[in-house]
C-alpha cells in the first residue's frame, strides 16, 4: 500500500485529487493539508511514502519544504504539482530534492503511473508535462535528456529495434531498454513515437529525413522489440492496444 499526503491550498482541487487516489486499491491517502505550515509534523505523524506538493501556494517556499522533508525523512518521495512548464524551474525543483514534477493538466493515468514508478524506484525521477510543455527552444530543454538518451532516441526515430540500437552502439539490449524507460519518464511519453515527437518538438533530437515509424514500432513499449508488422485487417482494428509507460 502506497501512503500519500496531498498538500494544496485549493480545497476543491485537493479533495478531487484525494478522491482520485482513494479509488486505487494500492493507494492510501493518510492525510491532506491546505498549506505547508505544519507539514513536517504531519509527515512525522503519518509517515507517508509520497508527498504531493503544490508549489504555487501563497507564502510558500517549495524549495525549503522539499529540502526539509528530504533531510528529515530519508526515502520520502516528494512530487511537485504545478501549472508551470518552465524547464529551468523544473530543473531547480529536481535539484532541490523533488523526485518528480507533474503538470496539473496531465491525465489521471499519468499521475497514477508517476506515483507508482517513483515508489518502486523504476526511474530516477518522474517528469510529466502538459501537452504543449515541451514545445520549447532547444536552449531551454537541452539538459533534460542525457547524451546517451538522446542518441538512443535518435535511433528510435530511425525505426531501429532495441536489438539494432544495442548492436550499433556496442551496448546490451537491456541497457537500451533502461535508457528508454528513463526517457519515457522524463518526457511523460506513453510510446516510442510519443517520445520521439516530444523530443523533436523540444529540439532534443533532429527529425530524421524521410524516416517514419511503423505503427507497431510507434506503439511499442521500451522493453519490446520494434518489428514492422502487417497492417491490421479492418475488422481487427478495434482490437488495437496502446501500451502505457512501463
Amino acid at each position: 500500500m502506497i501512503r500519500i499526503i496531498a498538500v494544496d491550498d485549493h480545497t476543491l482541487l485537493r479533495e478531487a485529487l484525494c478522491e482520485t487516489l482513494r479509488a486505487e486499491d494500492d493507494f492510501d491517502v493518510v492525510a491532506q493539508a491546505g498549506g505547508a505550515d505544519g507539514i513536517v509534523e504531519l509527515v512525522a505523524a503519518h509517515r507517508p511514502d509520497v508527498v504531493l506538493l503544490d508549489m504555487e501556494m501563497p507564502g510558500h517556499a517549495p524549495e525549503e519544504t522539499i529540502r526539509t522533508l528530504t533531510r528529515s525523512f530519508p526515502g520520502i518521495k516528494v512530487l511537485v504539482l504545478s501549472m508551470h512548464d518552465d524547464i529551468s524551474l523544473i530543473r531547480h525543483m529536481l535539484l532541490t530534492g523533488a523526485c518528480g514534477y507533474l503538470h496539473k493538466s496531465i491525465p489521471r493515468e499519468h499521475l497514477l503511473s508517476a506515483i507508482r514508478r517513483v515508489v518502486r524506484g523504476e526511474d530516477g525521477l518522474a517528469l510529466v508535462l502538459s501537452a504543449t510543455g515541451l514545445t520549447r527552444p532547444a536552449a531551454t530543454a537541452d539538459g533534460l535528456l542525457s547524451a546517451r538518451e538522446r542518441q538512443i532516441l535518435a535511433h528510435v526515430a530511425e525505426a531501429l529495434s532495441n536489438r539494432q540500437i544495442a548492436t550499433r552502439l556496442g551496448i546490451t539490449e537491456g541497457t537500451v531498454k533502461r535508457h528508454l524507460r528513463n526517457v519515457y519518464g522524463k518526457l511523460g511519453a506513453v510510446s516510442r513515437i510519443d517520445a520521439v515527437n516530444r523530443a523533436v518538438a523540444a529540439g532534443l533530437i533532429d527529425a530524421p529525413a524521410g524516416a517514419r515509424l511503423g505503427r507497431a514500432a510507434a506503439d511499442a513499449p521500451a522493453d519490446t522489440q520494434t518489428r514492422a508488422l502487417p497492417s491490421p485487417r479492418p475488422h481487427d482494428r478495434h482490437h488495437a492496444h496502446r501500451p502505457g509507460i512501463r
